[in-house]
């Protein structure tokens, strides 16, 4: 295996003991496997170990994010998971307040290392405010945005045999937020990209690739348009890809990235792209397996690492419902299980999820079930229970 560039990063493989281990529970298949989550343990030491256990930062934020941290705290109590949560109060409604409470959370991440997060609404309808997801991405150097979009059984969908990993550059080009009015009814928007943070991204890309047994990765760009912007990123994974000739490289204008996505995605590996072309097309690619409820996402640099849902939306209009999925939250969970180097017990509820999907067919509204949120968490818990009894004979 090769040494990765990035000590704090997660790109290693499922290890050979593991696979084993898991190809002797008669109850996984091949499918549970890529479920699973991808990230692996930090090689760094995480901060907030303490004991045994670990410390992580909990930001509930908006609309289902305080509902939804409960249950994943309800799943790790009962799965004996070694972690305590240093809950703060970071949303939308606290602006005009100050910056304490940002600050309060910027601090507590660089303190404990890792968080789990739910999204905070962003108010675009008020030029003043800066989005405090991207405040935090920026504070924290979080240069990698990761999702792993894969077709479930069970689940409803046009497509099948979908598997692909998209990773975002997470802190620059038109998320760099520099915009200003010249003269009234005119605005300049800036778009700034450095080669420093291309390379940094497609080194990423390509080391993940290696380390996952990757094949292809196809560049997302808009240098047809954006000749020095775009060009420099096209040139920049062109020129680290010589580096690995074992992995294709090609490249494709985000328009017909788009077209190509929802007509034959199965032709994707890992899809690399600059930070707006990347939400757009991760949140494609969600909608293909399933939607909002069901994918994780992962924010990485060097030092920190946020666990969160795939998309970055709040679900305001669920709040006290209990129709919310919870699967999304519960697999940034998992994620954030593996990266603190609790392999087991991450495994364990991402296989929970997974057979509470594809066994008993529980699925909220937005999978075209009829379940509840409860009713998800109920059975989770049961497979939990289940799965502890077995590996304790």
């Amino acid at each position: 295996m090769v040494a990765s560039r990035f000590s704090g990063t997660f790109i290693r493989s499922l290890s050979t003991t593991g696979a084993a281990r898991a190809q002797n529970n008669a109850n996984v298949n091949q499918e549970m496997l890529r479920f699973r989550s991808v990230v692996t343990p930090a090689a760094r030491k995480i901060p907030g170990r303490y004991g045994g256990r670990h410390t992580v930062t909990a930001l509930a934020g908006d609309g289902i994010g305080p509902e939804m941290v409960e249950h994943v705290k309800s799943v790790f109590t009962l799965a004996h998971v070694p972690v305590d949560f240093e809950e703060l109060n970071l949303n939308s409604s606290s602006i005009g307040a100050g910056e304490n409470d940002l600050q309060e959370a910027i601090t507590s991440i660089r303190r404990n290392g890792v968080a789990l997060k739910g999204n905070v609404e962003t108010k675009f309808d008020d030029p003043a405010f800066m989005s405090r997801n991207m405040e935090l991405r920026r504070s924290l150097d979080l240069r990698a945005n990761v999702l792993h979009c894969s077709t479930i059984p069970t689940i409803p969908s046009r497509h099948t045999g979908i598997d692909i990993i998209m990773i975002r550059e997470n802190t620059e080009g038109e998320y760099s937020g520099q915009e200003h009015a010249c003269v009234p009814g005119v605005v300049e928007s800036l778009k700034i990209v450095t080669r420093e943070r291309i390379e940094w991204i497609s080194h990423f890309a390509f080391d993940y690739a290696l380390r996952h047994n990757r094949k292809k990765i196809t560049a997302v760009h808009k240098a047809n348009i954006q000749k020095l912007g775009d060009g420099l990123f096209l040139k920049v994974v062109n020129d680290v890809a010589k580096l690995y000739p074992s992995i294709e490289c090609d490249a494709m204008i985000v328009d017909n990235a788009s077209m190509q996505l929802v007509s034959r995605p199965q032709q994707f590996d890992i899809m690399l792209m600059p930070n707006l072309y990347g939400n757009i097309i991760s949140n494609i690619a969600c909608g293909l397996v399933g939607g909002a409820g069901l994918v994780s996402g992962i924010n990485i640099g060097n030092d920190y690492a946020v666990f969160e849902t795939g998309t970055r939306n709040t679900g305001t209009s669920l709040v006290g419902k209990n129709l919310a999925n919870p699967a999304s939250f519960l697999r940034a969970s998992a994620d954030m299980c593996k990266y603190l180097g609790l392999s087991e017990q991450a495994d364990m509820i991402s296989d929970a999820v997974f057979r509470t999907l594809t066994e008993k067919l529980i699925h909220t509204p937005d999978i075209g079930g009829k379940h509840t949120t409860s009713d998800m968490i109920r059975s989770v818990q049961e497979f939990l229970i289940q799965d502890m009894e077995r590996r304790s004979q």
